[in-house]
């Protein structure tokens, strides 16, 4: 470290602290929750930070470091900020690719040598109001981060007396005071910059910036000593910053726009799509179980993976994940259903589809097949599948995640996707697109019902389908 901040015998961090960073999450603690960093992961501004071989998601966080001065056991929450001599600038930095497999302990996530640069320089707590320090962070010279400690959950104070009732503070420990929102990812060669300040304290007081560059590590992890890095939809949504895109964060699908897509066939829409870019939107292989069936909404998503009889023991049974979303899908969702293409069990039955009905679920698509088939169309739930089968779920798989990415027929879909079925199958639609392609398909299908009069009227195909100049013109013209 320096001779201005030495080691310190413990570093205390918080998991969540700041509303802006709560609301980012969308979970607000009730009450501080902690973890300690390894001593020797601390480094000075200038120096390096590797992001190990292998690894994709090593992120920022910029904080207001807490330095102890005289040693604090039991102090009351009126007396706690005189406990802390200084403040400084922290990064608190952390590896998402580790953080599944400590839960939530962040030993190897946040322990890495240089994965706590503090300074470069302290400022006097005695000389700052604990509600009004600045912690800004920049990313190649763009501001990522900007909040003050008015906008913590939990004071400065409250976190130096919460610790003090449980263990020692001594002098020289180091309190980490939690990220506020705008925390992501950075990559080899990226220089991050993090300042704290009292811009209304007497002189305006700084740490100066804490500058750290990323570097690429050419170490790989040993599969024989433990567990490597790992990652999902969760740790990356959450390590990049933005929220995955769920029925609580993704565009509503408003009656207008529902009432379009309802009105628009699948072919229409697929075509609009396909002039748009997107050549993979199909579910392949599924038919509906009702005639005539139409079904519009918003993705939640259910992954089955192969079946294996300890998963199944610890994830098949009791409220499993199929059994929650099936309890928790809304009004005018779509439950979507990855089965792997494999139809030799059932994905669902009749009690489960009785639950979608009594939620008001607008169908389900599965690229498995579907028990008590004839029960469930009794029922009237739309369901489009391979087909029907009588064997339970555990035959072929284990329900294993809700409201992830999938892969369901052959597509791609993602929880809050738009979701179109009728008798010419099923396809999903990026809730940024629905609107457009929702308008275009309409349009397209009044030009497609004119040409087919006029069709019907003798005129041959020839210029007409698609119209030439002069029949264009004709179409335009028409009252």
């Amino acid at each position: 470290m320096t001779d201005l901040i030495p080691r310190p015998g413990k570093i205390i961090a918080i998991h969540l602290s700041y509303a802006s960073r709560a609301e980012q999450r969308g979970r607000r603690p009730a009450h501080p929750s902690y973890f300690f960093k390894a001593p020797s992961s601390v480094a000075a501004s200038g120096g390096t930070v590797e992001r190990p071989a292998g690894t994709e998601l090593l992120a920022f966080e910029g904080e207001i470091a807490l330095i102890i001065g005289a040693p604090a056991r039991h102090v009351p929450l009126e007396d706690a900020w005189s406990h802390v001599a200084s403040i400084t600038a922290a990064n608190d930095l952390g590896l998402y690719d580790l953080r599944a497999n400590d839960k939530g302990s962040n030993v190897r996530s946040k322990g890495g040598d240089g994965y706590t640069p503090l300074g470069p320089s302290l400022i006097d707590a005695h000389d700052v109001d604990p509600d009004s320090i600045r912690v800004r962070t920049w990313v190649n010279g763009e501001l990522r981060q900007d909040d003050d400690s008015a906008g913590l959950v939990f004071p400065l104070a409250q976190l130096v007396a919460d610790l003090s009732q449980h263990f020692t503070l001594e002098t020289g420990d180091v309190i980490l005071t939690g990220t506020p929102a705008g925390s992501s990812v950075i990559v080899p060669g990226d220089v991050v910059e993090v300042e704290v300040d009292a811009p209304s304290a007497p002189g305006a007081p700084t740490s100066g910036r804490l500058v750290t560059t990323v570097t690429q590590g050419d170490t790989p992890f040993d599969p024989s000593l433990g567990s490597l890095p790992t990652v999902d939809d969760t740790q990356r949504s959450e390590a990049w910053g933005t929220p995955p895109t769920t029925p609580e964060t993704a565009p509503a699908l408003s009656a207008d726009l529902r009432a379009k897509l309802e009105q628009a066939p699948t072919a229409g829409l697929s075509a609009q799509l396909r002039k748009r870019g997107h050549h993979h939107c199909f579910i392949d292989g599924v038919a509906a179980n009702l005639p005539d069936a139409k079904i519009v909404g918003a993705a939640r998503t259910l992954r089955f993976i192969p079946a294996r009889e300890d998963l199944f023991a610890s994830h098949g049974g009791g409220y499993n994940a199929q059994k929650r979303l099936f309890d928790a899908v809304g009004e005018g969702e779509i439950i979507v259903i990855e089965a792997r293409g494999d139809s030799t069990t059932g994905t669902l039955g009749d009690i489960l589809a009785l639950r979608a009905v009594a939620r008001g679920a607008d169908g389900v698509v599965t690229d498995g097949g579907v028990r008590d088939h004839d029960e469930v169309a009794r029922i009237g739930l739309p369901v489009f599948s391979r087909g029907a089968h009588p064997s339970v779920l555990g035959r072929r798989h284990v329900p294993w995640d809700v409201d992830v990415t999938i892969a369901c027929g052959g597509a791609a879909v993602q929880p809050g996707d738009i979701i179109v079925g009728d008798g010419d199958g099923v396809i999903v639609i990026p809730p940024h697109l629905a609107e457009e392609v929702a308008d275009a398909a309409i349009a397209q299908e009044d030009e497609d019902a004119w040409i087919a009069t006029q069709v019907q009227a003798g005129h041959p195909v020839d210029g007409l389908f698609p119209m030439n100049a002069e029949w264009r013109a004709k179409y335009e013209g028409r009252e």
